[in-house]
C-alpha cells in the first residue's frame, strides 16, 4: 500500500483535511481557556487564508476541514504566484508558534509544542467532504473522551446547526447534507472507514 504524502503543497481554492498533535503526544489544551484562546488565535492568523467548514479540538490533537481562499496574500502582500514561501503554510506556522509560546509560559515548559510539519490531505469529492465532517465531529466519542460527541463543546457539530452568526461555512456544509435534519441523521450512522481511507489522518 502506497504511503500517504502528508506534506503536499497547499494550493488556492482547494479543500484540505488538516491535522496536528502535541509533540511526543503531549497535551495541547489544559483548560477551557486554552481551547478558547486557540480558536481566537486561529481566527486572527488564518481567517484571511482559509475558510473553515469543520473542526474538532481534542486534548492532544485537532482536526480541521478547510478550503484555501482562491487568492491568498502573504503578510508581505505577495500572492501565492510570487511568494517564495506558501502563505497558508506560513500562516499556520505563525499561528502554531504564537499558541506554543503561550502554553510554554503557562506550563513552564520549553521546546516545540506541536509536531512538525502539520499533516494535510486534499479532499476532492462532496461525498468525501460529508463523510469527513462526520468523522471529525465523532472523534471525541471515538477516542473515549465523551460518551456522546453531540455534547462535546470544542467541535463545530452543534455550531453548524445553531441559528447564530458564525464565520464557519455553515450553509455550505448543510448543503452537502441537503438540510439540518439529514445532517443530524447522517451523524447517527456508522462511518464506513473504507470510504475515508484516502483522507484519514491519525
Amino acid at each position: 500500500m502506497e504511503a500517504k504524502n502528508y506534506r503536499i503543497r497547499i494550493e488556492p481554492g482547494k479543500f484540505y483535511h488538516i491535522w496536528n498533535r502535541g509533540n511526543n503526544r503531549e497535551n495541547l489544551f489544559y483548560s477551557a481557556r486554552n481551547y478558547e484562546y486557540f480558536l481566537r488565535l486561529y481566527a486572527e492568523y488564518l481567517d484571511s487564508v482559509v475558510e473553515t467548514y469543520a473542526f474538532c479540538l481534542l486534548p492532544n490533537h485537532f482536526h480541521l476541514l478547510v478550503r484555501t481562499r482562491s487568492i491568498v496574500v502573504s503578510p508581505a502582500g505577495e500572492t501565492t504566484k510570487t511568494s517564495k514561501s506558501n502563505p497558508v503554510s506560513l500562516a499556520f506556522q505563525r499561528f502554531f508558534t504564537t499558541y506554543s509560546q503561550a502554553i510554554n509560559v503557562q506550563e513552564r515548559r520549553t521546546g516545540s509544542l506541536f509536531q512538525k510539519p502539520f499533516k494535510r490531505l486534499e479532499v476532492t469529492s462532496t461525498r468525501q467532504l460529508a463523510n469527513l465532517v462526520n468523522y471529525i465531529h465523532t472523534n471525541p466519542q471515538k477516542h473515549g473522551i465523551i460518551d456522546d460527541f453531540r455534547q462535546y463543546p470544542w467541535s463545530s457539530y452543534e455550531r453548524i446547526i445553531r441559528d447564530k452568526p458564525s464565520k464557519l461555512k455553515k450553509d455550505e456544509v448543510l448543503q452537502w447534507f441537503r438540510n439540518k435534519e439529514n445532517y443530524v441523521n447522517y451523524h447517527a450512522r456508522t462511518i464506513d472507514l473504507d470510504e475515508l481511507k484516502d483522507i484519514i489522518i491519525e
